[in-house]
C-alpha cells in the first residue's frame, strides 16, 4: 500500500504493521511533517505523470461496516473436541475384523532366504573407481598442471620411480625482448628473434608460440603457430625445459607477407 505527505509530496510504500504502530498517523521523513496516512492509502499508484494521491473522502463519524468475515476464533484457548461422527455404541456391538488368511505358497515365499547383495557392491565399487579412472586419464593435463594436486603426483612418482611431463603454465612466461629483420640469406623471408624468461618456481616446457603480423590498423596479415621443437635446435633443453628463473632466445624464421606488415604480436600457448 501506498500514501503521501501532504506537505511535500513524498510517496511512501508502508504495510499493516505500520499503520498499526502509528494508529494511521506518521511522520514524513523528508520534511518532517505529522499527517494522517489513510487520508491517501492506496493499493497501486496511478500511472505517470501525476501530482497528488487521490484523497479518501470518509463517510463522516460512523465507521464502516464489515459484512464478509474471515475467521472466528473460539472464545475458550481450548477448543472442544470435535463430536464423534459413529455412536459409540454400535462401535462396541460391531465384530472385530479378523485378519485375511495367508496363502501356503505366499508363506513359503516369505520364509526363503534373501539372495546375497555383495557382488552388487564390489561390482559398483569397481565400475565406480573405474568411472574416477577414465575422468582423470581425460583431464590429465589440467591435474599435472594444477598447482595443488602436482605435488601429491610428484611425491608419488619419487615414491614409485615414474616420470611425470614438465608443467605448464604460460602465464608465468615473460617476454623480455623481440626484434623482426630481413632473413640475410633467403629471399622474401624474415627473422623473427625473441627473449623468454621462465618466472614461475618450477620447471616448465618450453610454450607453443603464435606470431601474428598485422598493419597499422591491426588487421591481421599473417599468422603462424611454433611448436617447441620448430623453434629449439637443443633436444636436451627441449627435454629438460626452462629452469625457475632461466631465460632462453628463441628464432623464428617466417615468410615475408609484405610491407604492410608493420606490427608483430607474440602468444605463448
Amino acid at each position: 500500500m501506498y500514501t503521501q505527505c501532504p506537505e511535500c509530496l513524498t510517496i511512501y510504500k508502508v504495510g499493516a504493521s505500520v499503520l498499526a504502530e502509528g494508529h494511521g498517523s506518521a511522520r514524513c521523513g523528508h520534511c518532517a511533517a505529522v499527517f494522517d496516512m489513510l487520508r491517501t492509502l492506496t493499493e497501486n499508484l496511478p500511472g505517470e505523470p501525476f501530482q497528488q494521491l487521490e484523497r479518501s473522502a470518509g463517510s463522516g463519524d460512523a465507521p464502516p461496516q464489515l459484512s464478509v468475515p474471515a475467521l472466528r476464533p473460539a472464545r475458550h484457548p481450548q477448543a472442544q473436541a470435535q463430536p464423534s461422527l459413529f455412536d459409540p455404541d454400535e462401535r462396541q456391538r460391531s465384530t472385530p475384523l479378523r485378519r485375511p488368511h495367508t496363502p501356503a505358497f505366499a508363506r513359503a515365499h516369505r520364509g526363503a532366504p534373501r539372495a546375497r547383495s555383495w557382488p552388487w557392491a564390489v561390482g559398483s565399487t569397481v565400475l565406480l573407481f573405474g568411472l574416477l579412472g577414465e575422468l582423470g586419464y581425460a583431464g590429465r593435463a589440467e591435474l599435472l598442471d594444477d598447482a595443488r594436486v602436482r605435488p601429491l603426483f610428484d611425491r608419488a612418482c619419487a615414491t614409485f620411480g615414474c616420470h611425470l611431463p614438465l608443467r605448464h603454465d604460460p602465464s608465468q612466461l615473460q617476454l623480455l625482448s623481440r626484434d623482426i629483420r630481413p632473413h640475410p640469406s633467403v629471399p622474401n623471408a624474415l627473422i623473427i628473434s625473441a627473449t623468454l624468461r621462465n618466472d614461475a618456481e618450477f620447471a616448465q616446457a618450453f610454450p607453443s608460440v603464435e606470431i601474428t603480423l598485422s598493419d597499422l590498423d591491426e588487421n591481421r596479415i599473417a599468422m603462424r603457430r611454433f611448436q617447441p621443437q620448430e623453434y629449439l635446435g637443443d633436444s636436451r633443453s627441449l627435454g629438460s625445459g626452462m629452469a625457475p628463473g632461466a631465460t632462453a632466445a628463441l628464432v623464428f624464421e617466417v615468410a615475408d607477407p609484405g610491407k604492410n606488415a608493420v606490427a608483430f604480436e607474440f602468444k605463448f600457448l
